[in-house]
């Protein structure tokens, strides 16, 4: 049983370090709080998700990390969960990975004296809600904590300073538009659309440059932060190299968002260009663009590169109420920065409506190996 850290001040400290990238968007972050639409409330199927590949991460850590080597220099192991959001999620994570680590440690150190300690920084948007995160953190933990607001595309710690870094389900947020969308003279202008979900291909195309930028420009502020062999684990939506985009069960959703949109614009309560003139910054790349990236970068090894079913831990059919208030959860303050709160609550209903005349496709895109889990050591 892990020894328990008493419960110390918790403490903010704010990212340092050179800008390397326009931040995300002040309003995109989770829902905050505790009430009816909240991530706290409505991130069960992420947990789920991320205990897929639990064990996967457990093995990471036992074949490849080297504890006693980390720990030699002192007894406290860094630990950062970027983009933490709010709710139980980054916890149970922090909790598996300390636990994991001691392990490991008793393995290499089975007659050492010392104990280690655990310091997690909690990282997300200065906008996220570090109050409600803080003020459910279980009262029995075994690790200090504190608080890093700021973009994980940018510097955020010290020059190596960092033993372990999590990620799960913040990858995949580019950290802003492609500035091509938006122009009406380019062929990347996504008229009509909110995602690059069917879209031609220079709409696919920039994206998809936006995200190598990113994840270089993220790879690179890690490498910075992280020790050498030092772990990073990464959870995210992932595209199976040959599948189209359009199969997977979130392109359904972004085409239905889009069409209730237009909907909604063609009935006089929204403007087209306020549609025209909004797009998500959400990219799934395939295994094969994460390695180009990462072997690009040149800083990490690749130890695991590869997909798993997000849902072979969900019984039954998926729930499409639940997993719509699920995204609206996590999407919402997008929706209600760009248009009128006003119209949120309709386009939600209409969404809903429209995806339970897809049951079956929601269910054969939701099921197939569509979670890309990355483990990676820093050189």
């Amino acid at each position: 049983m892990a020894e328990v850290a008493p419960d110390p001040s918790l403490l903010i400290i704010g990212g340092g370090g050179e800008t390397v990238s326009r931040p995300l968007p002040d309003s995109l972050h989770v829902n905050g709080g505790d009430g009816t639409y909240s991530y706290t409330r409505n991130s069960y199927f992420q947990r789920l998700a991320a205990n897929v590949v639990k064990e996967r991460i457990k093995g990471a850590i036992t074949m490849k990390l080297d504890v006693e080597k980390l720990s030699s220099a002192s007894n406290t192991i860094y630990i950062a969960d970027l983009g933490c959001a709010v709710g139980p999620n980054t916890f149970d994570a922090m909790q598996d990975v300390i636990h994991f680590i001691q392990q490991k440690y008793t393995l290499q150190c089975p007659q050492s004296n010392t104990t280690l300690q655990f310091l997690v920084l909690f990282n997300d948007q200065p906008s996220n809600d570090f109050n409600t995160l803080f003020t459910s953190l279980p009262r029995e933990r075994p690790y200090y904590a504190a608080g890093v607001p700021g973009s994980f595309h940018r510097r955020l710690f010290p020059e190596s300073s960092i033993h372990f870094v999590h990620c799960s389900y913040a990858l995949h947020w580019l950290s802003k538009v492609p500035e091509e969308l938006l122009d009406k003279n380019c062929g990347a202008w996504n008229k009509g659309r909110i995602h690059y979900t069917n879209a031609p291909n220079e709409v696919v195309q920039a994206y998809a440059s936006q995200f190598a930028k990113d994840m270089e420009e993220f790879l690179c502020a890690r490498a910075l932060e992280i020790v050498t062999g030092g772990m990073m684990t990464i959870i995210m939506p992932g595209l199976p190299n040959e599948m189209p985009y359009s199969q997977l069960a979130a392109s359904l959703m972004y085409d239905f968002m889009a069409s209730t949109f237009m909907d909604m614009a063609n009935e006089g309560l929204i403007s087209e260009d306020e549609v025209d003139s909004f797009n998500l910054p959400i990219y799934t790349p395939s295994p094969a663009e994460m390695a180009s990236v990462v072997e690009k970068n040149g800083h990490f090894s690749i130890e695991m590169l590869e997909l798993t079913n997000p849902a072979s831990l969900v019984n039954g059919p998926v729930d499409i109420k639940a997993w719509v208030i699920h995204v609206r959860a996590a999407m919402e303050g997008m929706f209600i920065k760009h248009f009128s709160t006003g119209i949120i609550d309709e386009m939600f209903d209409r969404l809903t409506k429209k995806l339970f005349m897809y049951t079956e496709q929601v269910e054969s895109g939701y099921k197939d190996r569509t979670q890309l889990l990355v483990v990676l050591i820093r050189k």
